[in-house]
């Protein structure tokens, strides 16, 4: 067997991002609102608002920080009843948390979008919907905001995964009121940490922007109504969650290589899809109609394998050179809603339960070649071989 890829290193930083960290050490000018209208954050913002082709964007410290700002700026009442995914990172429901907010979870189906059975039930009595495109799966946004729009409930989207992605021809993270980003190390643009908002809508925007931490008149370095930003200006309270020149300097230029990371990410989760799916006990879900996916990593399906087998396909993997994360089966996997213990009494959500005893997860970067998602398709096959040939104790 060929020595299995490295799946976790992320593209280099490109050179002008290395030119540009250097200017910003040297002139240790690394906050966002002491330049002048050209600061990287500003740039940044401007650029990824054109990308988007929304009115506005919000950088701040990570994409958590955008699901919260979101909420506040939605000015929901206390305790206001959220709906979100039960297939979803630990950030999320604490997001809702932070904003005083209580988590609904919605049931999700064994190809990791949301059950639309369950979440019309459970709209009634929503005051904002908060979609996580978890792993980039796109749940039937025209369904969701049909029904969220008659009800007229607020969508926030999550598109942490899912930068690059389409619905319909229409932008992931565009569809809903705001939609949130993240710049972290794991997804398609990455800054360590980092995260963004967008919008076309101004009062949201400005009140994002006072509470991210625009202090006195800082919120003037936003290309924002005067008229907007002033009626907010001390009424919102401080959180600061500021995204610094060194980090957007980072992100900047690897903008204009978003469009090939998508291209080279969907090959690569394709083909490894296609292979997989030659195995009666691997099933990779299909993307729904009109979705057009940007992903890094593959998700798929243990089918008709019980808890022995499904063990004995991760130690055979393992023990071939490549980790399979099996959500359902770690004590502390952050995307299991039973070990969210912060919210209390876990939900009966057995749908949910059950694809995430078998829901395996594996990371395939744009940056790698066919010829290494061969590998990694060959090591899942033998161990998805292994585990069910042999007579598991």
């Amino acid at each position: 067997m060929p020595q299995i890829p490295n799946v976790y290193d992320a593209e280099p930083i490109p050179a002008a991002a290395l030119e540009e960290v250097t200017k910003l050490l040297n002139s240790a000018d690394l906050f966002r609102y002491t330049r002048a209208d050209d600061a990287p954050v500003s740039l940044l913002e401007q650029e990824f608002a054109a990308l988007m082709g929304t009115k506005y964007a919000l950088a701040v410290s990570s994409c958590s920080a955008a699901l919260f700002l979101s909420l506040e700026a939605l000015d929901l009442p206390r305790e206001a009843r959220v709906l979100i995914p039960a297939f979803t990172f630990a950030a999320v429901p604490s997001s809702v948390v932070h904003a005083r907010c209580v988590p609904v979870l919605v049931e999700c189906s064994d190809n990791y979008r949301i059950d639309m059975d369950d979440f019309a039930a459970k709209l009634e009595n929503a005051d904002a919907v908060l979609i996580s495109h978890m792993r980039g799966h796109t749940s039937d946004m025209d369904a969701i905001m049909a029904l969220a729009d008659a009800a007229d409930v607020p969508v926030i989207e999550d598109a942490a995964h899912s930068l690059g992605t389409t619905w319909n021809g229409r932008k992931i993270g565009t569809i809903g009121k705001i939609g949130c980003f993240s710049f972290q190390s794991y997804k398609m643009i990455n800054a360590g940490e980092g995260g963004i908002l967008v919008t076309d809508d101004a009062d949201l925007v400005a009140r994002a922007i006072i509470m991210s931490g625009a202090y006195e008149h800082t919120w003037q370095k936003h290309a924002i109504p005067t008229e907007v930003m002033q009626k907010w200006q001390n009424k919102l309270p401080l959180y600061n969650l500021r995204l610094s020149n060194l980090s957007a300097a980072i992100i900047r230029p690897q903008l204009p290589e978003l469009a090939r990371r998508v291209v080279d990410g969907r090959r690569n989760h394709d083909h490894v899809a296609a292979r997989l799916n030659t195995h009666p006990n691997l099933v990779v879900p299909a993307p729904l109609a009109g979705e057009v996916r940007a992903p890094d990593s593959i998700q798929f399906n243990l089918y008709n394998m019980d808890d022995a087998q499904t063990q004995a396909f991760a130690d055979a993997a393992a023990s071939l050179g490549l980790k399979v994360q099996i959500f359902g089966q770690s004590a502390d996997n952050a995307r299991a809603f039973w070990n969210w213990e912060f919210l209390g009494a876990t939900p009966e959500l057995p749908k949910t339960r059950a694809m995430l005893m078998r829901a395996c997860d594996v990371r395939l970067p744009a940056r790698l070649t066919l010829d290494d998602c061969d590998v990694i398709a060959e090591v899942l096959l033998e161990a998805a071989q292994t585990a069910t040939s042999a007579k598991v104790a």
